[in-house]
């Protein structure tokens, strides 16, 4: 591998970025960084603030958390004006996301605990969103994520702690590149490689820089699909498949009337893409309600405890059919509920008169693992009883002509039920990506006698009977007995858990 200097690289992404449109800005210390602020405030806001309205602005700036802070950058804040009139100050244009003001800078020297030099930032309407750390070919990419570890540490929440506005982090050698949330928690398995539609990683960072921090895209990025998780009170970031899943589906709603479905592999976080796709679909103007459809009561509670996870509050859960019917008839904009609860909504007398106002609202449906639940009744009666209704499923193992088990309404797949895959993550891009462990296959054992051997079995068999000897309860109480004793050391004293 080519040497390429740490200078060269940051010389040559600055000469990109400003190719995409970024303006050039030299800021060498906090004071220019606030000045800088202050200017772009004005122009975004369309404004000329006197020091002391700037001040006001700063104080409110500096309250808080990272977390806090996320919050503060997507409101806006009522300044009261020396005249006495109020003037609401927008930090983030989260709408219209390309109408931001976008700048780079870099090798900004801030002083805290140490003072630190960092390689290369984007402001966007000058606040600090953006943090790219750059180390030369050759050296390991961790080097970089150490090296933000060390700035968030001593320096990040000093003076002003404008740095805590960072949303994203950019750590790259040049031919690896790789981006994260500003989440001090998370360790470097939590980085990610950016990729297209089909999980092909962008690795090399002048190609990276094209796609991922064209100023609409980054943008894009982080006033749509930067999730403020409310439990954790920490900042998440969606990962490629995830984002191309959600920007499928609303392209899907926003330009047709046709179903679809997301083909996500298990323990890829089909939650959150699903959470992120409801929550943007809720707020179109001509979405009446999506509702969030599961198939058993279990994961009815799950889904809503872990929806509400990412954004306290969104999620009413349903305890009962008339809870769900009042939902379906009141403001609530996003419903989780089971199956079966639809299904008696739409079906039972006594609440049609309250539903019958709903057949030509447009809803949009979700259906968590609809491998399992859209196979009977219920998907015929909710395609009966609505008519501007919309249907998207998840799955991670849908239902094809060759796997299909049938019914009394005969072999469905899942394409005929929901129409195309509108995308696609296996589990080999899984495993390619490290996002879910790799299969490790053991054979423990063999199906003949040897005197004193902790895995012997004598099991008397006509011929080679592979059933019987597949389901002998001998052998499954030995495969548990061994899974038992070796558990702890076979995952790493239980840090693997999928």
């Amino acid at each position: 591998m080519s040497t390429q200097s740490e200078a060269i690289l940051e010389e040559n992404l600055l000469k990109q970025l400003v190719s995409l449109g970024y303006e050039k800005v030299l800021i060498r210390d906090e004071a220019e960084l606030l000045a800088n602020l202050k200017a772009q405030l004005e122009r975004h806001n369309k404004i000329t603030l006197d020091d002391m309205e700037f001040s006001r602005i700063l104080n409110h700036l500096n309250k808080g958390n990272v977390f806090e802070k996320a919050k503060i950058l997507r409101d806006k804040f009522a300044l009261t004006r020396e005249d006495g009139t109020t003037k609401y100050i927008e930090f983030l244009d989260t709408e219209r996301w390309c109408q931001n003001l976008f700048q780079v800078t870099h090798q900004v020297t801030i002083e805290g605990s140490y003072k630190n030099r960092y390689d290369v930032t984007i402001l966007i309407n000058g606040l600090p969103l953006v943090q790219i750390e750059l180390k030369r070919r050759g050296l390991e990419l961790k080097e970089a994520f150490n090296q933000i570890n060390r700035y968030q540490r001593h320096s990040y929440g000093a003076n002003s702690a404008l740095f805590h506005y960072v949303q994203i982090f950019v750590i790259s050698n040049g031919v690896n590149t790789k981006y994260y949330a500003n989440n001090r928690n998370q360790s470097f398995k939590q980085t990610f490689f950016w990729a297209d539609k089909e999980n092909k990683n962008i690795t090399n960072l002048n190609e990276f820089t094209d796609l991922f921090l064209e100023p609409c895209h980054i943008s894009k990025m982080i006033c749509k699909y930067v999730v403020l998780a409310e439990a954790t009170k920490t900042l998440m970031i969606l990962r490629p498949y995830q984002y191309h899943a959600t920007e499928a589906i609303i392209d899907r709603v926003v330009n047709t009337n046709k179903n679809g479905y997301i083909w996500h592999t298990t323990g890829s976080g089909k939650t959150l893409t699903s959470f992120k796709t409801a929550q943007i679909l809720m707020k179109l103007p001509n979405v009446h309600k999506v509702v969030f459809v599961v198939d058993r009561k279990d994961l009815d509670y799950q889904t809503t405890k872990e929806f509400n996870s990412f954004s306290q509050g969104s999620v009413d859960g349903t305890d009962n059919t008339a809870s769900l019917v009042r939902q379906f008839s009141d403001d609530t904009r996003l419903i989780v509920t089971t199956i079966q609860k639809l299904n008696t909504a739409i079906n039972k007398q006594r609440y049609l008169e309250k539903m019958k106002n709903l057949r030509d609202k447009r809803i949009v449906f979700i259906f968590d693992e609809c491998h399992r639940s859209q196979f009977g009744d219920t998907h015929r009666n909710i395609t009966k009883f609505f008519n501007n209704y919309q249907m998207i499923g998840f799955t991670g193992t849908p239902i094809f002509a060759d796997n299909a088990t049938g019914n009394k309404f005969g072999k469905r797949t899942t394409k005929e039920l929901f129409d195309e895959c509108l995308h696609k993550y296996v589990i080999t891009d899984a495993i390619a990506d490290e996002n879910v462990l790799k299969f490790s296959v053991e054979y423990i054992g063999r199906y003949k006698e040897r005197e004193g051997s902790q895995n012997n079995l004598d099991i008397e068999v006509e011929d080679i009977d592979t059933k019987e000897l597949l389901e002998s309860p001998e052998r499954l109480e030995k495969i548990v007995d061994y899974i038992i004793a070796h558990h702890d050391r076979k995952t790493h004293s239980k840090e693997f858990r999928q």
